[in-house]
Order: structure tokens, then C-alpha cells, then sequence
């Protein structure tokens, strides 16, 4: 029979203590009153009053009663004899004592009687587990489950028993969940899908791997072939017939779980399993695997788009180079040539002698020649050198546009048309545009190239434009496919219009602004107003410290250095007593402090590593980039093999274990007194470092020409301000890094309570401005040339003629007015986790400039930017802040 545990010893040991609590914990929990206070004076003696109040806070928090003997923390008992007026160590008389657990059951009963509690029973255990059942179909953390449990008892005001019991319970009611939506899954397949699945796990004759391992394999770097073998994949999964909807029933982590598992369980591993889970298992991993295929696919077709684009501006650069010498002889001599003849103009000279006897005609008309074929395109656009690469595009485009139903907002129809053009032609092998095919989708730019003179439609370039323009379509969210993840209909990833008007009408959107939009307006308004109107008189009486406009010009001095003289030395010192340690040492030694191993649970059990050797040998090689090859012959240790390196990587070593690891020892280092010397863990800062990678090859490789066009990945870091690391990700180097800052703040698992955080002019947006405000973070860049920018006001320009040269126009507050909903379910959604922030931002800054919901972001951006800027010129302080909070992260990457 399967153990019933779900928690490790020690997650058990921290549920079963008592807690410790702060203050303010104090203050909320365990606060007496009028008709407690009551309830304890009848009781006689000081040990017998404070006692009965201690067993009355402890029912209410953490929600079971004091055990025999059980030591209660001090910072309770003192708190609660304030409250009884009774000297706190009255209490060792009420705590020890054999005949004291008897007036300990009395008062627990009499506390039960009193106030109400119920005791946890059958009736409770099947109420408790009805009501956690919606709960723990979409997560079977133990330790999340039980949380639960233990808060929803308090709420109802049942006596937590034993955590074994709660343990147990909610061991049984995960095992129910996970039943119920195998059962989900499978339910509306028929016979022969269900065969079709279970032929998945067997190796076809004449074959070496299963059909399951064919659909696994990784789809490799961009390219037409590539491209190819990704199709091939999706058209076999989707051959299986799967309902599209097939999850939709099902909570998404649940899903998106039990996808992970199939992607790691070997063929044979999943064989064993009982048919219904087995079946499960499969359709969740072959519905994530469809819609990851389809993500793959058309993320190659934007990096296939991107990679032409690059080429054929490098073909421009690099003939303008090559032939930069005679380009520059044929202007001499020309130059010269000019120059003879307005002289022989002016001198009445017959202008061909003049040509004769400076270059003679037949070299004139050579030089003429060779001219023509060193001219760039007049406009010096590299469109003019798109055309070589057009048969490379050919080897996958009609492949794509047959593979995809695409889907448009109405301002993109016209390329949809153009796409159903493109695949009749490739069905009929039509070589010509029909008259009349739209073209209205055809940028400005690409007009002359597609449409001729004589109103005639280059078939090649217009094929370019076509997948240029659906490429922009997919990133900014005008075009989607459905049936992708990353490509879907914007409006799927916010919170549905039904939940969130039930939302609305519940206690209101998770935001940190008033949700009525004429009280937010007013208030930032008058905030603005307050900020203008101060700074203006600042400014007009030269008070700003570092701070001048002098002639409509704004200059701001750099902030003085914040460190006392002679610190390069100190801290050479302080690096001369710090010991040189092995990095196997290190990892060995900080988990004996926190027990970050323990975060490494295994997929499916959610044990902890058994061998932590091999743990850390598996993250040693992870983090040095050694590879679990080299790291198996680099050990002396005959039990760390590549096979149990490996094992433990795909088991135990994943993202979310990652995080959560991070966040043990983030936490362990935020508890630590020396670390408040840095800060209090209430700010932090975030920035991108850029490594190299290994080749052109690497699917997650990019090339962006601010780091040159060697590709590359790009490592986005949240930093505290107690120099802890606690969030990082690779993000994309074509993606500015304001798109992912929100990620940082809003996911990262540390007790970490940040309110401001700083980034780099990289890190800004008005959107991003915005979106900070909304969800409670005060969000403070250091912006590059701030002196360029513009303030915005809500009034009148007119009303702060002392900042005339730095406002740069009025918020267009009825754009907000019109999308605050819209607004609001935005922000909801990414507060709690419809969507990420980084795709929905990303989303929103690909969008087209009058896209509403887009647009009245930004207006909220501006309002937010401006308030910042005013404080930014009358705060010394906030500047040196921000710069040293900057400076941390620096210091952080330079290590890196």
C-alpha cells in the first residue's frame, strides 16, 4: 500500500510547532477581545488566567490547542500577559506539572464550549475534503494542500489534529483529484484513439524507437528543414485525432504537470503505469506537445524572417565597403569632371573639349558604366537585396501558411486575404498574382518593390511582404493561430469577461489602485498637480540641488559618490581574509544551513533526493556549464555515473525547483542579521548580461545588433538590495528588457517584500511605468539623456509656465477612461498568474500605435513617468538611491 505522507520530516516538524511570530503577527492573531478578556478573569490565579488566554490565541492561530509539556514562544506569552495583566512567568506554573494537563483538557474544553469550535470529525473530514477538492485539481504540492487545510479550519474555527491526520487527508483527497481529471482527460476518447495512444509506447516493426520518442525530439535550429521535421511532428499528433478542447476542463497546472511527467517518463517507465493514468499522462503531454510544435514552428518562421532580413542588410553594408575605394575614385573624378565644366561654362569654352582633354569620351563613357554597376539603390534600402534570398524562404512558406488557420483583429484582414491568395497559388502552382489580390496590407516601404509601374504585382516580393507582415502579426497579437500557447488570441489570455464582472462585483480587481475610475484620476491628477507646482517653484528660485534650466535647457549634475574616502583599500583587505573554498565545499556547506537540497523534489513523488552527492554533482555541472559527461570522469566517486547524473537532472533538477531552491537561500540570507547592514530586502534592481553562445546553431541563440552579430543569450537578473539574486531567467536578446521586469517582482517565491525597484533606460517603458502603479510597486529607472525627455500633464501646459520647456504635451485621460475595465482585467490577470507579464507586455508593445487598450497603458505610463521625473529633479536622495541599488546589481553581474 502507497505511504500517505505528502510532507518531508522537516516541512512536518515546521507545520507541528508553534510558529514564531512578529509583532504585527502578534498584534493580528492574537489580539483579546472585550469578550475574551471576559472569558479569562473568571479564571482563578495569574498562571491559570494567562494559561486559559494562551489555549484561546493558539486555537485561533495557528488553530489546534497547547500540547503537554509543548514550550510556547516567548514573544506569545508576553504578549499575552500584557493583555491579562498578568506577569509572564506565571505561565511556567500553568505549563508544568502532571496535574496541569489535566486543567489544560478542561480549558481547552471549556474554550470548545464557550467560543464555539468544533472538533474535527467524520463530518469535518468530509467537508474539509469537499472543499479542497477543486484545490488540489490544480496542485499537488503537499505542502500547498496542507496550508490549505490547516487555514481553512481556522476560518471555520475546527481544531487542528494531528498533522499526521491533516497529512492524511490530504494525501486522500490529491489522490480523488488526480482521478477525476484522468478521468477528464480520457473520457471523450474512443476505442480506437485509445489504441492509438497505447501504440505510442511500442516500437514499430522495422523501427529502432517508439513513436512516442519520434514525437520527443528536439526540433534543432531554424531552418526550412528543420522547419520540415517540426510539421511532420505536429501533423502526426494531430493525426491522433485528439478533441481540441481536451483540456479545458482542467486545471492548468494539473495539466501542464502531468505534461512534464510524459516528457520525461521513458516508453517502458510509462508502460508500467495503470491504464487510466498512463492514458492521461499521454493526452496531457500530446496536447502541451501540439501547441509547444505549433509555438516551435512559428517561432522559426520569425527567426527564418529575421535572419533574411539581417542578411540582406549585411549584403548592403558590406558591398557599400567592398567597393568603397572606387565608389569613392568615381565621386573625384566626377567631382573634377564638374568642376571643368561650370569653368568652361562661365569661360565660354566648348564643354566635350574640355571632356576630351581631361578624360577623352571613350573612358568617359567606361567610367559611366562601371558607375552604374557601384550604384546602391537610390534609397539605400537592403529590401533591394531580399530578392536572392527569396527560394530559401520558398523551401518552407507554403508549408507554413497550409499548416496554420490564421486568425485576425479586422485592421489585418487584408493579409489574411493575401495569405489565402499565396495558398491557392501554391495549391494551383500559379506562378502570377491574380489582378485584384489585396495589397493594402503592404507597408509604405515595400510599396515600390511589390507594385510596379504599370500596377503590376511582383510575385516574390509580395510573398516576402505577406510573411513579413504575419510575422509582426503573430508578435504583436494582431494575427493568431489557434491551437498555440504563445500565439493565441489576446483576449484568451486575460482572465474571461465573465469571471472578471464577477470580480468586479466580489471585493474588486487584486490592484493597489481605486478601481472607480473618476476617484484614480482625481487622486493622480492632484499628485501631479502637487509635484508640477512644487518643482516649478523650485526651479524659478534655483533650489533644486544639482538640478538647473538654464535657457529651456535642463541639466543635472551626477550624484555625488555615497562611500567615504579609502574604500578600494578596505575592501582589498576584507577579499584577503575571505578563505578560498572548493565550490564542492560551498555547495555542501550552504545546505547544511538552509536545506536548499530539499527543493529538488522529484517530479512525481516529490521526494527529496535521496543521494544529495549526486544532487550536487548534477548541479555542479549544470552551473559551470561542464555537462553531465565530463562531470561523471572528472569524480573520483564510483557512484556518480553519467546514468544517475542524468537521472537526477531530469527528476529532481527543473525550473520551479530551481526557483524554489533560490528562494531557500535568498530567505536564509534575509534572516540574517549582517545582512540588514545593505538594506531592509525592500528594494532591488534588475538587468540583462549578455554570454556568447556557442554557435549559430543554438535554437536559443539570438542576434542583436546592439551586442554585434555574433548570437548570443541573454540572463535577465532581479537583484535585492542585500545583493540576493532571487529571480533570474533567459529571455530573448531581441526583446528589450522592460518586457520582462515585472516577472522578477511578481514570481519570484522569497519572503522578500519589495516596493520599489530600479532598472537602466533598458528597463523602461510608459507601459511598464503603468503596470507598476496598477499592481502596487513603485517603479524608478535610471533614465538615459532624462534631460530630452517630457512631462506630461493632466491641466492645462499653461498652468506651470516655469516647466513650459519641459512638458511635452497633455495625458489623454478619455483613452483611459474608455479601456479602465480593459485596464483593470489586465492587471488582474497578471496579478494572479492568467498570464505572465512578460508575454502580455510583450504583446503590448508590439501592438499598433492606436490600439486602445495599448494605448491608454501608456497615457497611465505617462501620468506615472511624469510624477517620477518631478521627484527624480527635487530628490538628491532618490538619485544616489537608485544609483546605488543600480550599482548592486552591477557588482552582482560582474561577479557572474
Amino acid at each position: 500500500m502507497p505511504t500517505r505522507e505528502l510532507l518531508s520530516a522537516d516541512q512536518r516538524a515546521r507545520w507541528s510547532a508553534l510558529p514564531e511570530m512578529d509583532e504585527r503577527e502578534l498584534v493580528r492573531h492574537h489580539t483579546l477581545s472585550e469578550a475574551d478578556l471576559a472569558a479569562v478573569s473568571v479564571r482563578r490565579g495569574s498562571a491559570n488566567r494567562l494559561g486559559f488566554a494562551i489555549q484561546l490565541c493558539l486555537l485561533r492561530y495557528p488553530g489546534r490547542p497547547l500540547r503537554a509539556g509543548e514550550p510556547v514562544p516567548r514573544p506569545i506569552v508576553e504578549f499575552a500577559a500584557s493583555q491579562v495583566g498578568a506577569d509572564p512567568e506565571a505561565f511556567a506554573d500553568y505549563a508544568g506539572g502532571a496535574g496541569r494537563d489535566t486543567t489544560r483538557r478542561e480549558h481547552v474544553a471549556e474554550i470548545v464550549r464557550t467560543f464555539g469550535f468544533r472538533a474535527f470529525d467524520g463530518a469535518a473530514y468530509r467537508e474539509l475534503s469537499h472543499w479542497l477538492l477543486p484545490i488540489a485539481e490544480g496542485t499537488d504540492q503537499g505542502e500547498a494542500l496542507v496550508g490549505a487545510l490547516l487555514e481553512e479550519m481556522r476560518r471555520r474555527e475546527i481544531i487542528a489534529p494531528a498533522i499526521s491526520s491533516v497529512e492524511r487527508l490530504a494525501w486522500e483527497t490529491r489522490r480523488r483529484a488526480q482521478e477525476r481529471v484522468f478521468g477528464r482527460l480520457v473520457g471523450a476518447l474512443v476505442d480506437a484513439q485509445l489504441e492509438r495512444l497505447d501504440s505510442l509506447l511500442v516500437v514499430p516493426e522495422g523501427e529502432d524507437e517508439t513513436l512516442l520518442n519520434r514525437v520527443r525530439r528536439p526540433p534543432g535550429p531554424p531552418s526550412p528543414k528543420n522547419f520540415k521535421d517540426v510539421l511532420d511532428c505536429l501533423t502526426f499528433v494531430r493525426s491522433l485525432g485528439l478533441p481540441e478542447d481536451v483540456g479545458r476542463n482542467v486545471h492548468h497546472n494539473c495539466l501542464a504537470r502531468l505534461a512534464k511527467e510524459g516528457a520525461k517518463t521513458t516508453p517502458q517507465h510509462l508502460r508500467r503505469f495503470d491504464t487510466l493514468r498512463r492514458r492521461a499522462t499521454l493526452v496531457a503531454y500530446l496536447s502541451e506537445r501540439s501547441a509547444e510544435l505549433s509555438d516551435v514552428a512559428l517561432e522559426m518562421h520569425d527567426r527564418m524572417i529575421g535572419a533574411l532580413m539581417n542578411k540582406a542588410e549585411k549584403m548592403r553594408d558590406e558591398g557599400f565597403r567592398r567597393h568603397g575605394k572606387a565608389i569613392n575614385e568615381k565621386v573625384g573624378l566626377y567631382a573634377r569632371l564638374g568642376k571643368a565644366l561650370i569653368e568652361a561654362r562661365e569661360n565660354g569654352d566648348d564643354p566635350y573639349d574640355v571632356l576630351d582633354e581631361l578624360m577623352g569620351w571613350e573612358r568617359f563613357v567606361e567610367s559611366v558604366t562601371e558607375a552604374e554597376g557601384l550604384a546602391m539603390p537610390a534609397n539605400f534600402d537592403y529590401l533591394d537585396f531580399l530578392e536572392a534570398g527569396h527560394h530559401h524562404v520558398r523551401r518552407y512558406a507554403p508549408d507554413l501558411l497550409e499548416a496554420f488557420d490564421f486568425k485576425a483583429a479586422p485592421s489585418a484582414e487584408p493579409l489574411i486575404e493575401a495569405v489565402e491568395v499565396l495558398k491557392e497559388m501554391n495549391a494551383l502552382g500559379k506562378r502570377k498574382v491574380p489582378e485584384g489580390a489585396p495589397t493594402s496590407f503592404v507597408k509604405p516601404r515595400w510599396r515600390d518593390h511589390v507594385v510596379g509601374a504599370e500596377g503590376e504585382i511582383d510575385r516574390r516580393y509580395y510573398e516576402l511582404s505577406a510573411l513579413s507582415e504575419l510575422k509582426n502579426g503573430l508578435r504583436s497579437g494582431n494575427v493568431w493561430v489557434p491551437g498555440s500557447r504563445r500565439y493565441r488570441d489576446f483576449d484568451d489570455y486575460l482572465i474571461p469577461k465573465e469571471d472578471f464582472e464577477g470580480v468586479l462585483g466580489d471585493g474588486g480587481p487584486p490592484v493597489a489602485v481605486d478601481t472607480d475610475y473618476a476617484s484614480y484620476l482625481e487622486e493622480r491628477k492632484e499628485r501631479l498637480h502637487e509635484a508640477l507646482t512644487e518643482v516649478g517653484r523650485s526651479v524659478r528660485r534655483g533650489e533644486l540641488e544639482g538640478v538647473s534650466l538654464d535657457g529651456g535647457r535642463l541639466k543635472i549634475s551626477r550624484p555625488k559618490k555615497d562611500e567615504p574616502e579609502g574604500m578600494d583599500a578596505v575592501t582589498r583587505l576584507v577579499y584577503s581574509l575571505v578563505p578560498r573554498v572548493r565550490l564542492t565545499d560551498l555547495l555542501v556547506e550552504v545546505d547544511s544551513w538552509c536545506g536548499y537540497s530539499g527543493r529538488f523534489v522529484h517530479l512525481k513523488t516529490e521526494e527529496p533526493a535521496k543521494d544529495k552527492k549526486v544532487l550536487y554533482a548534477a548541479l555542479m555541472a549544470d552551473g559551470v556549464n561542464l555537462g553531465l559527461a565530463k562531470m561523471a570522469e572528472a569524480t573520483d566517486d564510483p557512484r556518480i555515473t553519467y546514468e544517475r547524473l542524468a537521472w537526477a537532472s531530469d527528476w529532481h533538477v527543473r525550473d520551479e525547483t530551481y526557483q524554489g531552491a533560490i528562494a531557500e537561500i535568498v530567505n536564509f540570507h534575509h534572516r540574517l542579521p549582517f545582512a540588514g547592514n545593505w538594506g531592509e530586502g525592500r528594494t532591488s534592481s534588475s538587468d540583462g548580461q549578455r554570454y556568447q553562445a556557442g554557435g549559430r546553431k543554438a535554437f536559443t541563440s539570438q542576434i542583436n545588433a546592439r551586442y554585434g552579430r555574433e548570437p548570443g543569450v541573454m540572463f535577465y537578473t532581479h537583484v535585492s538590495d542585500q545583493y540576493a539574486p532571487f529571480y533570474s531567467k533567459v529571455i530573448s536578446t531581441g526583446v528589450r528588457d522592460a518586457t520582462h521586469v515585472l516577472d522578477g517582482l511578481l514570481y519570484h517565491e522569497t519572503d522578500l517584500g519589495i516596493e520599489e525597484h530600479f532598472t537602466d533606460s533598458e528597463g523602461y517603458t510608459d507601459q511598464v511605468f503603468a503596470t507598476c502603479h496598477l499592481l502596487g510597486f513603485r517603479f524608478a529607472p535610471r533614465i538615459r539623456d532624462l534631460k530630452d525627455r517630457r512631462i506630461f500633464t493632466v491641466e492645462k501646459p499653461s498652468r506651470y509656465p516655469d516647466l513650459a520647456p519641459l512638458v511635452g504635451g497633455t495625458v489623454r485621460t478619455r483613452q483611459i477612461e474608455t479601456h479602465w475595465e480593459e485596464v483593470l482585467r489586465l492587471a488582474s490577470s497578471v496579478r494572479t498568474g492568467a498570464v505572465t507579464a512578460s508575454l502580455i507586455l510583450g504583446k503590448l508593445a508590439a501592438y499598433p500605435r492606436r490600439n486602445g487598450l495599448a494605448w491608454a497603458l501608456k497615457e497611465i505610463g505617462k501620468i506615472e513617468r511624469s510624477i517620477f521625473y518631478l521627484e527624480w529633479l527635487k530628490s538628491p536622495e532618490l538619485r544616489r538611491r537608485v544609483t546605488a541599488g543600480l550599482n548592486k546589481g552591477e557588482a552582482r553581474n560582474a561577479l557572474a
